[in-house]
């Protein structure tokens, strides 16, 4: 086994880090600089995080039971058809410039997301959207093509933008505009400076309305970016950032320092084994069942992520309101071979063998383990490694010349990633499971019942989920108050403070 760094390493390692930041201030590390704190145009998740809790409001926000609330919005409701939904905007938020922030606003953001030309990452969710108006500053109207049956999730992702100082910003042109690197929000941060590849700083707005939390006690965040994970568990462990994403097998490390924690919280990213439905004999769920039977999922859990993870039986993790009781299927080696004998893989018959695909150069321990539960069942599994340009362009080519991949799917709070992966009809989801054709799981999507789509999946297994990952914080513990959980690592922010 690797051995792991001590905390007397890590703080020799940080001898050059920076001096300490002025009192006040949280240091939060991110592996990558923020993309873009344009939410138009952002898909990186920590920088759609500070959009949201940070820099802008969204009009509606998820509380930590996922239950929309309302934020910028303070009330809305639905015509009696649930074709048109009207939103009553609060009156006292201001953006950071003295500007009040109006429905204007509102429709603004919503009309450049639904603009091919943006190119928002979103917009197909925004289909059905056929008109919006916005009658009076305070009132905004949604006219929808069909009833609805909820709230669009997008409305608690999407920040609310500033329509003074975009709307003159040409649609294709909106990723490269200005106000990008010089923002301007209206949420309970301001911007203060942004140093490329080094970091972002926010202070504390105080004029923040108090019915909406008032000014935050901390009073100054710095998004840090550390893109080597040696350095930045050097930097965590030596006082220089209160939080960092950590390896799983740092864990023991940083538990181990004084006045640090770890903090494990639900993801919404499920790793699996996804099987070419369409080609033989991964079309027969039979046989998708005997390999799945064969696998450890514990062990994976234990070994390949040092327990950082929860056994999956479906592609929502069980922390998460909208998840299924669907069936697990136990590690039983001696059901798998009988039923892949019984498919004419067994000793009198052929030996099954394929090959699947992954991203990396690595040691691919998950895809070890896989393969040697799979030997012992006589099932013969070549792990082909790929960088991702090459990964993304098999795994997502019309022709999807494979026989398995293993995937991290990326889930949303509303579960639209179950449509984008298992609706038969859509064809242009790029991690869609497009040779599953399953009319059952298209007639469930149709009704929205999702609890049965997960039942369909879990019993048809085209997809052998493994494990739901769980985020992995080190965190200093003068920092109070942290809640992480399946909205994000900085869904608690303005509840954050300093212990003194």
């Amino acid at each position: 086994m690797r051995a792991l760094p001590t905390a007397a390493f890590l703080l020799a390692a940080c001898a050059a880090c920076r001096p300490a930041a002025p009192p006040g201030t949280v240091v939060y590390a991110s592996g990558a600089d923020l993309q873009s704190i344009n939410p138009l145009v952002t898909v990186h998740p920590l920088a759609k995080q500070v959009q949201r809790y940070a820099l802008f409001l969204t009009l509606v926000r998820y509380d930590s039971a996922l239950v929309p609330r309302p934020y910028l919005a303070s009330a809305w409701s639905w015509s009696a058809d649930r074709r048109t939904l009207t939103f009553t905007l609060r009156g006292d938020v201001r953006w950071h410039d003295g500007r009040a922030t109006s429905s204007a606003d509102a429709a603004f953001t919503l009309e450049a997301a639904r603009d091919p030309a943006t190119a928002y990452p979103r917009r197909a969710e925004l289909a059905c959207v056929e008109r919006i108006a916005a009658p009076d500053p305070r009132t905004l109207a949604l006219h929808f093509c069909r009833p609805q049956d909820a709230l669009l999730d997008l409305l608690t992702d999407l920040a609310v933008l500033p329509a003074h100082l975009l709307s003159d910003v040409p649609r294709p042109s909106m990723a490269t505009a200005p106000f990008n690197e010089q923002p301007v929000g209206n949420g309970p941060y301001r911007f203060v400076a942004h140093e490329a590849g080094r970091r972002w700083v926010f202070e504390a707005n105080t004029d923040f309305p108090a019915a909406l939390g008032g000014t935050p006690a901390v009073r100054r965040l710095v998004v840090a970016v550390v893109d080597e994970a040696t350095t930045k568990l050097a930097a965590l462990v030596a006082g220089e950032l209160d939080f960092a994403g950590i390896a799983p097998m740092h864990a023991a490390v940083v538990a181990r320092v004084r006045d640090r924690a770890v903090l494990d919280y639900p993801l919404l990213f499920t790793y699996g084994l996804v099987w070419n439905t369409a080609r033989p004999p991964f079309h027969d769920p039979r046989l998708r069942r005997a390999l799945s039977l064969a696998i450890h999922r514990q062990r994976l859990v234990a070994a390949a992520v040092y327990g950082f993870g929860e056994v999956a039986a479906g592609p929502v993790p069980s922390a998460h309101p909208l998840a299924a009781e669907v069936e697990t299927p136990p590690f039983d080696p001696a059901a798998a071979r009988a039923l892949l004998d019984s498919l004419g893989f067994g000793p009198s018959g052929r030996r099954l063998a394929f090959t699947v695909l992954t991203v990396g150069a690595g040691d691919a321990a998950l895809e070890q383990l896989i393969q040697a539960d799979l030997a012992a069942v006589g099932v013969d599994m070549r792990i082909r490694q790929l960088q991702l340009g090459a990964y993304l362009e098999t795994s997502q080519s019309p022709a999807r010349d494979y026989d398995a991949l293993v995937l991290g799917v990326p889930g949303d709070l509303a579960l639209g990633y179950l449509r984008s992966l298992f609706d038969s009809r859509r064809r242009d989801e790029p991690l869609q499971v497009a040779q599953y054709a399953n009319p059952d799981v298209d007639r469930a999507l149709d009704r929205g019942d999702l609890a049965e789509v997960q039942r369909i999946v879990a019993r048809e297994l085209p997809i052998t989920f493994l494990y739901h990952g769980r985020g992995v914080q080190g965190v200093h513990l003068r920092v109070r108050n942290v809640r992480m959980d399946l909205r994000g690592e900085l869904a608690s922010l303005t509840g954050w403070h300093l212990a003194r």
